[in-house]
């Protein structure tokens, strides 16, 4: 299974995908960042981030997508950006028919390094450990979305098991 996982942001989108191994480990396909911040007006902005997302989503064909929730931010108008920008990656997602889920920053810090409250550096050094790398993944918006499709990866295999353990029964 190939999964997106995307750190969404009005200015720095971070795109990661994660692929599962036949092994059952997961390993690095692509990294990006959707950069927007040379686009001066919140649409063009968006447009922009919807053609750069469109396109990710056609050159690697993922099976589905996850997306880190929104949590609450003390800068509203900050929030309401990021809102408008995960909105357009929703719309585009659904566009190409992909299962899109959603994890709160603690879910993704918790599926990564079993600690829920692990600091950013922790998560960075947990997605070096778990797809082999030589170094952290820059910049962070990109670390960040790697995170997410891990998060996504973890959740995944556990519901198959349940759907097993539901079968045998």
């Amino acid at each position: 299974m190939l999964v997106m996982g995307i750190d969404p942001g009005i200015a720095i989108t971070g795109i990661g995908l994660v692929k599962e191994t036949p092994g059952g480990d997961p390993q690095l396909v692509h990294y990006c960042v959707i950069d927007s911040t040379a686009v001066k007006d919140t649409s063009s902005r968006l447009l922009f981030l919807h053609q750069e997302l469109e396109q990710l989503l056609a050159v690697h064909q993922p099976d589905e997508v996850a997306i880190e929730k929104l949590f609450f931010q003390k800068n509203a108008k900050t929030a309401m950006a990021v809102s408008e920008a995960r909105g357009v990656i929703r719309l585009c997602v659904s566009q190409h028919g992909l299962p899109l889920t959603e994890y709160t920053p603690n879910e993704v810090k918790q599926a990564v390094t079993s600690y829920g409250n692990a600091d950013k550096k922790q998560v960075q050094e947990m997605i070096k450990v778990a797809l082999v790398l030589d170094k952290v993944p820059k910049p962070d918006d990109a670390a960040d979305a790697l995170a997410v499709a891990l998060c996504h990866l973890a959740s995944s295999g556990y519901r198959r098991l349940l759907e097993n353990a539901d079968a045998d029964y």
